[in-house]
């Protein structure tokens, strides 16, 4: 998976870590760990460690609980060894990535365990900050979620405003069909709107802010014959409702928006060695 890792740390260094190149020599070597402040669910390694193997190649970056693993406050998730000017100029952006996945991973894992037993996915939606979209789906994946598409081009998903277009959800998926051969969903509002979906054999069908009797109605209506997607406004109680009708897929966009990032600190823990 790529990322940029020379954008992130130019963003913070700018040009140049005064402090840390005027206190610290060139050669000076260290061991620090990074600790989580808070229970949670971790996700993140892989992306930190090239943060500061970006800085110094011979950087030693243990994985002490792995992605995904759960840990209680005052684990020690991770050890660093290296040069200590790496360590400590790439302290705060490793920790930014690391907070922020864990917090996704931590809140997706809220929502999977909710509904667990029932057989229902939760997926995650494009409600992700611009350029960190594939770091924010692992994270969800890295909570037990899985991912919607990507990006535009993954899937069709007609929606109120396409449909308005079109003239009809029938058109609109003819004209979708014409151009690409990817699987196709349509958001639905309505039980109208749901018979036409029905009707023009989509790929799935994604009920947005129904009420849990018409989604056990419509449930009812498509029979098995459509993976059933259920969105809108959801929390964990909302979850937990709709999980037991029957539905197929949970979106939740607040996963990858409205996550409260895990708290975790680096910390040094001795001097290695000076030359």
């Amino acid at each position: 998976m790529d990322i940029r890792v020379e954008d992130f740390l130019k963003e913070d260094i700018g040009e140049g870590d005064i402090t840390t190149y005027a206190i610290v020599p060139e050669n000076h070597t260290s061991k620090a760990i990074i600790m989580v402040k808070a229970d949670g669910i971790v996700a993140g390694h892989i992306f930190a460690r090239k943060i500061f193997t970006f800085l110094d190649r011979d950087t030693h970056y243990e994985e002490l609980k792995q992605d995904s693993e759960r840990v209680i406050k005052g684990d020690v998730v991770a050890g660093i060894v290296g040069k200590s000017r790496a360590i400590l100029t790439g302290e705060r952006v490793a920790l930014n990535i690391l907070q922020r996945l864990s917090g996704i991973a931590t809140f997706t894992r809220g929502f999977v365990e909710a509904i667990q037993g029932t057989g229902v996915k939760i997926l995650d939606t494009r409600k992700t900050s611009p350029g960190l979209r594939e770091m924010e789906k692992y994270a969800v994946k890295m909570g037990g979620g899985h991912n919607h598409r990507l990006d535009l081009s993954e899937m069709a998903l007609i929606k109120e405003n396409h449909i308005a277009i079109a003239g009809s959800i029938k058109e609109a998926v003819k004209r979708v069909r014409s151009q690409s051969k990817v699987p196709t969903e349509v958001e639905v509002k309505n039980m109208e709107e749901l018979q036409e979906a029905i009707e023009a054999r989509v790929d799935r069908i994604m009920l947005d802010n129904w009420g849990i009797e018409s989604i056990k109605h419509a449930v009812s209506l498509v029979n098995k014959r459509i993976p059933l997607e259920v969105s809108g406004n959801m929390t964990i109680e909302k979850a937990k409702e709709a999980a037991k009708t029957g539905i197929d897929f949970i979106s939740v966009g607040a996963i990858t928006h409205s996550f409260k990032s895990l708290d975790m600190t680096l910390i040094q823990e001795g001097l290695r060695d000076e030359h």
